[in-house]
C-alpha cells in the first residue's frame, strides 16, 4: 500500500490522505484535494514537498494552480527541508505498523486511517505542540 498525506504545519495535523496500490500522481492529487476541501478551500496557502516526480508532475501542478496554492519544494537530497513529514512516516512505521505484513490492502488502509484519525491527530502529543495532540493544539489556538 502507498500512502500520501498532507500535514497542516501549524499543529502538525494530517488534513488530507489517500491510499493506493501503486504510487502515482492520482494518489498525491487525491490527498491534496482532501486537504483543500477539509480546510474549507483556503486561499494563499503553501504546499511543501520533496522533489518527487508525483509532486513535480503537470497533473499535480495543475491541481495546485486550480486551488490557488503556492508550491514549495525541498532542496534536492535534503530530507531536513521536509522533516515534519519524514517524522510522521517514521512514527507511523515504528509506533503503529505491524512487524508482519498486512493480509489485504483493505486491512492496511483501515489500520492506516485508524492511526491518523484515532491516534495521530487526536491522542499523540508532539514536542512542537508542547506535547498537545494536533486536535488539542488547534482547539487551543
Amino acid at each position: 500500500m502507498y500512502l500520501a498525506v498532507v500535514m497542516d504545519l501549524f499543529a502538525r495535523k494530517i488534513v488530507g490522505w489517500a491510499c493506493s496500490d501503486s504510487p502515482n500522481t492520482d494518489l498525491t492529487c487525491a490527498a491534496l484535494r482532501m486537504a483543500y476541501e477539509s480546510r474549507g478551500r483556503p486561499k494563499n496557502v503553501m504546499f511543501h514537498s520533496d522533489q518527487g516526480c508525483h509532486y513535480t508532475s503537470l497533473q499535480f501542478r495543475q491541481a495546485l494552480w486550480k486551488y490557488q496554492i503556492t508550491q514549495s519544494m525541498s532542496r534536492r537530497g535534503n530530507c531536513w527541508d521536509n522533516a515534519p513529514m519524514e517524522r510522521f512516516f517514521r512514527s507511523f512505521k515504528t509506533e503503529w505498523m505491524p512487524k508482519e505484513c498486512y493480509n489485504t490492502f483493505t486491512e492496511a488502509e483501515r489500520d492506516t486511517l485508524k492511526y491518523i484519525l484515532q491516534y495521530y491527530n487526536t491522542k499523540r502529543g508532539h514536542s512542537y505542540n508542547n506535547y498537545l495532540s494536533p486536535v488539542m493544539m488547534e482547539a487551543a489556538a
